[in-house]
Parts: structure tokens; sequence; C-alpha cells
């Protein structure tokens, strides 16, 4: 399977490089690190036909891509790509739909706290239109081991049960352990905020010792499933209360507010994310997990067939 790699040349794009490979070290995936050539620009008519700005543009983007694939290791393939279109969340959703891939990843906000999400504009607008799950990457990200542990984040509202299900087909896939999270004081049932009186967090833990341990086995019959609960007065307090490892990603769904196969993050999520220090992945409405994707196998025939081949996308170096 293919990831696509947003790539800048900063601390930004290593943070995402970073992130990709600690994903495809448990997938076998390959990257593609993707940099994004605006359409049009006004720097076009300054300088002649022959040297043109996009060609200047585009020399100067395969430089910094020839870059992004010298920080991968040689155990995991990747290839590098210039694309035009009109914006660069534009470019790699247009780029993951071309490629087939399965998952874009990005890096935080160079705004942000070390080690903290500060969300951006690409990343805003990729979290509101993808129709492939988004990775982001905290702020000094340079962990390039696998990953060690996937948390699910689940409530009791509609959908919940296909997050526990993506959640579970990613874990088995990996084979990671899987830890089912239930933040209580937040959850729908029990009001936000802070705002659930006893009863409230009562029937919260409730729900979550009894549905979702039954969740963790039907879905995973036999796997390394945890339940943990966690109360808050804030989302963040609640995120700070859980202990994470140093190589752990956390799994969220996609708000209901989200159209069908797309991103929208919702409040919550939101909240989490300010307060995370590890990597999150934010999996669109309705999104059914890699089993409707094309096989490796295939698409990397396609890919050797198909390089070189079009205007959009230029292969700098395959490892």
């Amino acid at each position: 399977m293919d990831y696509i790699v947003g790539y800048t040349a900063d601390d930004r794009g290593r943070d995402a490089v970073s992130l990709a490979v600690a994903l495809a070290r448990r997938q076998g995936a390959t990257l593609n690190l993707v940099m994004v050539m605006p359409e049009h620009s006004p720097f076009n008519a300054v300088y002649p036909p022959e040297r043109g700005f996009e060609s200047i543009l585009s020399a100067q983007l395969q430089e910094w891509l020839a870059e992004g694939l010298g920080l991968i290791p040689d155990d995991v393939t990747a290839r590098a790509h210039v694309i035009s279109a009109d914006s660069q969340a534009g470019g790699l959703i247009d780029a993951a739909a071309d490629s087939g891939a399965s998952l874009i990843v990005i890096g935080a906000s160079s705004r942000g706290l070390r080690k903290r999400f500060n969300v951006g504009s690409v990343a805003g607008t990729l979290l509101h239109a993808s129709p492939v799950p988004v990775a982001l990457a905290p702020q000094g990200y340079r962990r390039l081991d696998p990953i060690t542990r996937l948390t699910c984040a689940v409530g009791t509202r509609a959908g919940a049960d296909a997050v526990i299900a993506v959640a579970v087909d990613s874990a088995a896939r990996r084979g990671l352990p899987l830890r089912l999270v239930s933040l209580v004081a937040l959850d729908p049932a029990t009001g936000t905020d802070g705002g659930a009186d006893a009863a409230a967090v009562e029937a919260a833990h409730e729900h979550a010792n009894t549905r979702l341990a039954e969740a963790a086995a039907s879905l995973a019959a036999g796997g390394q499933v945890s339940v943990e609960v966690v109360e808050g007065a804030t989302v963040e307090e609640a995120i700070g209360a859980l202990a994470w490892d140093e190589g752990e990603i956390l799994l969220v769904g996609s708000s209901r507010l989200a159209q069908h196969s797309r991103l929208f993050l919702g409040a919550t999520a939101n909240k989490i994310l300010r307060a995370l220090t590890v990597p999150m992945v934010v999996v669109p409405r309705s999104y059914t997990f890699f089993e409707d994707q094309p096989s490796h196998q295939e698409r990397s025939t396609a890919t050797r067939s198909e390089a070189g081949e079009g205007t959009d996308a230029q292969p700098t170096e395959v490892k």
C-alpha cells in the first residue's frame, strides 16, 4: 500500500517523514513524498520563457525532495513527486486519489509548542476534506522505529463501532496491541467539560466496561486488546491523565457532521489534538479500511508501467 507524505523542506516536513517511516515499517508501505507547485504564479511573467518561474521552482522542489528521500532508511521504499495544484492540501488529496493511497501524513504547524500540535491551514483543510485518513505528526517527532501500540478514542454516538472496527483491523494488520479509551467526562452521555453528575459518570463507566469490552472481544478475539476509562473536567485533563507509550498513535473518528467518506474534525477531537503528545490519525466517516484498496503488488505493477508518464507527477528517485 502507498502513503502520501506532505513534505516541506523544514522541521515540519521532517516530522512527517519520521512518522511515515514509523508507520510504513509496520505495514510494508511505500512512501510517496509530495511537494506541490502552484499552478499559477504572478512570477511567471517576470522570467523569460526559456527559464520560466515554474521551471526554476520545479528544480528547487526536486532538490528539496532529494533531501527528503535522504531522511528515509534503506529498508523503506520511497519515491518523490512534484505535482501542480491550486493548493497544497488539494494537491495532496489529488495525489492520494491518483495513487490509491490509504493515508496522508503531514507535520504540525511550526508555530506549535514542541511535541504539541498547532493545526495550520494545510492540516485544517485536509481535516475537513480528505477522503482518506490523515496522520498528524506532533512538532519535533523524530521516532523512526515501528509503532508499538494503537489507542482508539471512542464514545457512544453513531459511528463509534465503525471507528473501533478500523482500529481493530489496523492493529491486526500491524500486529499491534490495541487500547480502547473512553473519555467519560466528555462523552455525549455525560455532558461536556465537567458538566456530568455522578449518575451520568457511573453510566459512562458501565458503558465503557461493557460495550467497549464486548466490541474488543468480538472484533479481536485472541488479540491484545485493553479497555481504559478516563475521567477529566476537560478534554485536555482527560488526555493528560492517560499514559502514552513513546511509539504510540491515537486514532479518532471524524465528526458526525462530516459528509459521507469525508473528514470533519469535531470540537472534542480538536481539544484532544491540542493536548496530545503522540501522533494522531483521523478517519473519515464511513471509511472502509484497506479492504477496498488494491493490493500493493497490483499498484506496484501499475506504478512501474506508468513511471514517468503524465505532466503532474515527476518521480525524483526510488529507494
